[in-house]
């Protein structure tokens, strides 16, 4: 008979406190990973690749370098893979390098209203982190700032439990960013570019490489149409290949999306809050952090469009002096301020805090990797949810018969993307494939299912730009469903729209008089044969009537 297991004493309040210890963000994190896009070997390759590309685009953007990057991923067995990704960009001093790759909730972008990739500091550390977790190596980084004659070499692991930076490995090394693709002419010609400044990042980890919609291809492809500025270059290199062919023969994978514009993004700017965004709790915390003395100080200097006399009119709605001290406002006082911001009309908050595509670049990028018989595009005025100022912008390509990625009797293929990222993941979820599912298409010449996204040869572009995404989750693959812009991505949605129903129309109607034409053309011999027997002509006068019956056929074409 089994021995009777013995009861467990019930617990006390003093056995249940000594049990309870702070939480660290990276300790969390870690058990919750798939709250991060790293929820399966695939995505996770596919989130580390996107993590570290943002980061570089951001840099030598914000330092006014055109981006030059290189993304390669080579199997190293059956379930790992190294993801290395290089850049031109400023590169980064020697005491920030531990905290940007092994910190979690660390970064310069968070506090920020401007418009940028990056918003939350855990990308690129918790991509490390993942990397750690599944096979134990550490992050590697090198990076050499303008004027330094070597570079910084580190490598780099996170403690999950303390959310700090633990440096394994720092040394100089000689070392430049370096770019040596085949260029994609016939003699494949090798050149190399080399730069003075730039960043390494190579982290090992557990993946899985597949190909589709939803690939680490699909990104790159997608970063190059979001980004024509972007000159990019990418190869996979798998365990086989590795083994069988030699390094030159390697050198020819790369595959070329190259820039075709060679001009920067508009840089946005910074601003400051908008009262009409900022909730109560921020708004206590503001007026405490306040460097002015009096409270219309601390409503006109740390808030943007918030003049002097507006300042005046918003205390004098709450009852509160202008001249009080921000620090020594009470709950009750707050709460009434807070109301009163509400109520006073304030300008919109200014839009300078943006870097749209344009319609133009739009294009650019669209064309350079869709054949379409017809493109358009459309930028919307900048508008507001929540208090923070945000653009959107849709391009559309009506794609030539026999694309592989296009079908007519498919669904159109929507590119969703943020701030010039893609996004790959949970399309159903987003407000840009509400949006595109609930604009009457039918309307514009496309068959349109019930509940669904159309059907057609049709890609789509969406773009949002702001200075704080409302995304979903930390994951940063899907936007919230705002009112404010669901109704701004059908306005554009319904532009690109009436420009698809017009080329559409005139098609059908070219392609129309082209049957009648062709009917008429047919008829032609047998009209001038008709009319030279009436009229006993010769052979040479028949083939003249035929000329002249087909030139005013070709005349009444032109003019119609």
């Amino acid at each position: 008979m089994a021995a009777k297991r013995k009861a467990k004493k019930p617990e006390t309040a003093e056995s249940m406190a000594a049990q309870q210890r702070e939480i660290s963000v990276s300790e969390f994190f870690l058990k919750n990973r798939h709250l991060l896009g790293f929820d399966s070997p695939a995505k996770a390759l596919g989130t580390a690749v996107k993590e570290a590309v943002d980061n570089s685009l951001d840099a030598a953007e914000e330092a006014g370098i055109l981006p030059e990057i290189s993304v390669e991923i080579r199997q190293l067995t059956a379930k790992r893979f190294r993801m290395t990704v290089i850049d031109n960009g400023p590169g980064i001093v020697q005491a920030q390098i531990p905290k940007i790759f092994a910190k979690l909730l660390y970064g310069s972008k968070f506090h920020r209203l401007k418009m940028s990739r990056g918003q939350q500091g855990i990308g690129i550390s918790a991509a490390g982190m993942y990397g750690q977790l599944t096979t134990g190596q550490a992050t590697q980084i090198i990076s050499k700032t303008k004027g330094k004659k070597l570079a910084q070499s580190v490598l780099v692991q996170i403690d999950t439990r303390t959310n700090k930076p633990v440096l394994l490995k720092e040394t100089e090394v000689e070392w430049c960013p370096e770019f040596s693709p085949y260029d994609a002419v016939a003699d494949k010609e090798k050149r190399t570019v080399r730069y003075a400044h730039g960043t390494l990042v190579s982290i090992e980890m557990e993946g899985s490489y597949r190909r589709g919609k939803l690939s680490v291809d699909e990104y790159i492809k997608q970063s190059a149409i979001v980004n024509p500025h972007l000159q990019l270059y990418y190869r996979v290199i798998m365990e086989k290949d590795a083994e069988e062919l030699e390094e030159q023969e390697l050198d020819m994978c790369w595959t070329t999306y190259f820039r075709v514009l060679k001009h920067l993004p508009d840089l946005p700017m910074e601003i400051k809050p908008h009262p009409h965004g900022v909730e109560l709790g921020i708004l206590m915390q503001m007026l405490q952090d306040s460097p002015s003395r009096t409270l219309r100080g601390a409503l006109s200097e740390d808030f943007s469009r918030v003049s002097g006399p507006a300042a005046n009119k918003i205390c004098e709605a709450a009852g509160l002096n202008p001249k009080a001290n921000p620090r020594r406002i009470a709950h009750h006082e707050s709460e009434a301020l807070y109301t009163a911001i509400q109520e006073v009309k304030l300008m919109r908050p200014p839009t300078d805090c943006l870097s749209p595509i344009g319609e133009d670049d739009l294009l650019a990028g669209m064309k350079k990797e869709v054949d379409a018989d017809f493109y358009t595009a459309t930028t919307r005025n900048p508008t507001v949810y929540r208090g923070n100022p945000f653009q959107v912008e849709v391009a559309l390509a009506y794609a030539k018969p026999g694309q592989e990625e296009v079908n007519a009797d498919d669904p159109v293929r929507v590119m969703r993307f943020a701030n010039r990222v893609p996004l790959l993941y949970m399309g159903g979820a987003c407000a840009m494939t509400k949006s595109v599912a609930g604009v009457k298409w039918k309307s514009y010449g496309l068959n349109h299912p019930k509940g669904g996204v159309p059907q057609g040869p049709v890609v789509l572009m969406l773009h949002i730009a702001s200075v704080w995404v409302p995304f979903t989750s930390e994951s940063k693959e899907a936007i919230a469903h705002y009112p404010e812009i669901i109704k701004e991505l059908t306005f554009a949605l319904q532009d690109v729209g009436r420009k698809l129903s017009t080329f559409l129309s005139k098609r059908k109607r070219a392609a129309e008089q082209a049957r009648k034409r062709n009917y008429i053309e047919m008829y032609i011999p047998h009209m001038a044969l008709g009319i030279a027997e009436i009229m006993d002509l010769d052979e040479k006068q028949e083939v003249r009537i035929v000329d002249q019956l087909t030139d005013m056929l070709e005349k009444t074409h032109l003019e119609t």
